[in-house]
């Protein structure tokens, strides 16, 4: 009986077929987060993808995650990446989670930002939000009088400490959550900056310069 050869290239080429037929079955949040993994498959490792702001022009002056902390309030941004809004991994998240096609600031929004962010409570007392005051804590600006508005996660609205989409959250002292915010966004982008207003201060970092 003849017996069939499989070359070590084509065994290498199913195996990467295999992982990459798995990430997509996944979905962009599996994705991003880094926990799609496939059995028995082995790939060489390859650097974590933690944004894709190239793909828009930005050239990055700090690599994520970058944390912000102020007055016992800690937020850590993990990863961030940017689709178009009508694209099909955004389609994919609005069927997941219920976002909708736009929000009361953004009424025809032409980016959707997908981000995984670190929320931890240092302080003595509960702390308790929603995406909405969160907004106001921690804004992005991707270029001067340009705003973004975070997106509510209808599905997922009434769950507190949702790790898929977070919008209401509680949080002990001592504790902390890494979960995901959606954002829509209409403007231009020339600079990528981070802020955040929380008690007596005020902290800005400037993952891409102006």
């Amino acid at each position: 009986m003849t017996k069939l050869k499989i070359s070590k290239t084509m065994a290498g080429k199913t195996a990467v077929k295999a992982f990459l037929a798995v990430a997509l079955l996944a979905g962009p949040a599996a994705v991003l987060a880094g926990d799609v993994s496939a059995a028995g498959v082995k790939a060489t490792a390859a650097p974590v993808m933690t944004d894709n702001l190239a793909k828009f022009g930005l050239k990055k002056a700090m690599d994520l995650p970058v944390t912000l902390e102020s007055e016992g309030l800690s937020y850590t941004l993990h990863k961030i990446m940017i689709y178009d809004f009508k694209s099909p991994e955004v389609k994919k998240l609005q069927k997941l989670y219920g976002f909708q096609n736009s929000t009361p600031v953004i009424g025809n929004p032409k980016y959707f930002i997908w981000t995984k962010v670190t929320i931890e409570n240092k302080t003595n007392k509960k702390m308790n939000g929603s995406g909405m005051s969160f907004q106001a804590i921690v804004p992005f600006t991707f270029k001067t009088g340009q705003s973004m508005d975070t997106m509510w996660p209808e599905k997922l609205a009434s769950k507190t400490n949702s790790k898929e989409a977070l919008w209401t959250y509680s949080l002990k002292p001592g504790e902390k959550i890494t979960s995901y915010f959606g954002y829509a966004y209409a403007g231009e982008f020339d600079h990528f900056a981070i802020r955040m207003f929380y008690g007596k201060n005020y902290i800005e970092k400037f993952v891409v310069s102006e």
